[in-house]
């Protein structure tokens, strides 16, 4: 299979699957536990059916939203993930070139394999940063007030995370950064030598938000280490005020799943907040984010934009979410599995066939712009 080929998610997860060792493609691909929740962030879309209108005049369709003060022209956006240089070398700088290119938002990621100021120097779209909630108060600080020097325009917390979820894909085959490959997971770098020449002949991987903190060299500190040692179990909501009052600027909580929660979000002065359970990597049996979002949007949607991501697939799922009240969704695996394939081409490809199909699903709805899609469109079963 080549990229060309490529039509579709599966297509993508297919040639992503050709060419990674089988330790790095299951951490993409894996999730918690029995991935109960992974499966269910996909099929809860199909709870639901579109109802199209007809004879509307949709020559010109207007894909665009404003999502915390950024304008984007399609509703959708990548969503911030740790270690895209481990599946491709152009890494995150592939994705921003994707995104930029159609207009839209992206993120860099506290484990980001690329320094977010240098991506920021250069791509002028919408840039989210993501970060953990670290123990130490001053590491916090530090991070956010380096978001803002390099003109960072939303910072984006994960509030889901603060341990890592049971991972045993990973656990099998020994995967951990850095590399303490187990026997199985040698044997499978061993058969994909393509991808070990890639990375050896590229530039040195390393975590240019984090280089001071975690040892990549294999030392002090690991990845899973720095779930299990910096980030702390005990933030709370007077904790996120603080930051959010300390950034000052467009603020967002990743990982809230309850209307409770999000109107906590509100209470604290949050511009947005992102419905996720961090694509089933963390708490398995979790809901799916499409399924919490008609309540959480008619609870608080008026005063906060609401976003979510989760099993996004098709321009449909965009659709629906858009339906039921969400402002733009935000991708994880649509984009990385076509990273991993072939880099910028390959990130490019997937977003111009996602906002093809939008534009084409907005015709079919009878739906000039965004703006005009709600429930009325839907029917669930």
């Amino acid at each position: 299979m080549r990229l060309r080929e490529c039509h579709n998610f599966h297509d993508f997860r297919l040639l992503a699957q050709k060419r990674l060792p089988g330790p790095i493609f299951n951490y993409i691909d894996g999730a918690a536990d029995d991935e109960v929740t992974l499966r269910r962030n996909t099929s809860s879309f199909e709870s639901c059916d579109l109802v199209p209108n007809v004879l509307r005049g949709v020559s010109e369709i207007d894909m665009s939203v404003t999502v915390m003060g950024q304008k984007l022209a399609t509703p959708f956006y990548c969503s911030p993930t740790a270690l895209q240089r481990l599946f491709h070398h152009q890494g995150e700088n592939a994705v921003a070139a994707a995104a930029s290119s159609l207009g839209t938002m992206f993120g860099v990621s506290s484990l980001g394999t690329v320094s977010l100021e240098e991506i920021r120097k250069k791509y002028p779209g919408p840039q989210v940063y993501q970060f953990y909630f670290h123990k130490d108060r001053g590491l916090n600080r530090a991070m956010m007030q380096r978001a803002k020097d390099a003109g960072v325009n939303v910072m984006m917390l994960t509030v889901d995370s603060i341990t890592g979820g049971n991972r045993e894909r990973d656990l099998r085959t020994g995967f951990s950064i850095p590399f303490k490959l187990n026997l199985a997971g040698v044997t499978q770098f061993a058969i994909k030598p393509a991808w070990a020449l890639n990375y050896l002949t590229h530039e040195k991987f390393r975590l240019p938000q984090l280089d001071e903190h975690v040892d990549m060299s294999g030392g002090a500190m690991s990845i899973g280490k720095y779930f299990t040692e910096m980030l702390d179990p005990s933030m709370n909501w007077n904790d996120v005020a603080e930051m959010v009052k300390h950034w000052n600027g467009q603020f967002c909580l990743k990982g809230i799943m309850s209307v409770e929660d999000a109107k906590r979000a509100v209470d604290i002065g949050c511009t947005g907040i992102v419905l996720s359970n961090h694509g089933g990597r963390q708490l398995d049996g979790s809901r799916s984010a499409f399924d919490q979002l008609a309540e959480i949007a008619d609870a608080v949607g008026d005063r906060i934009d609401v976003m979510m991501d989760g099993g996004i697939q098709r321009g449909t799922h965009v659709l629906k979410a858009l339906s039921l009240g969400a402002k733009a969704v935000g991708l994880g695996r649509f984009y990385l599995y076509p990273l991993a394939a072939a880099g910028q081409a390959g990130v490019e490809r997937a977003l111009r066939h996602l906002r093809t199909e939008v534009e084409r699903d907005m015709k079919l709805m009878g739906c000039t712009s965004v703006s005009e899609l709600s429930r009325a469109n839907l029917r669930f079963r």
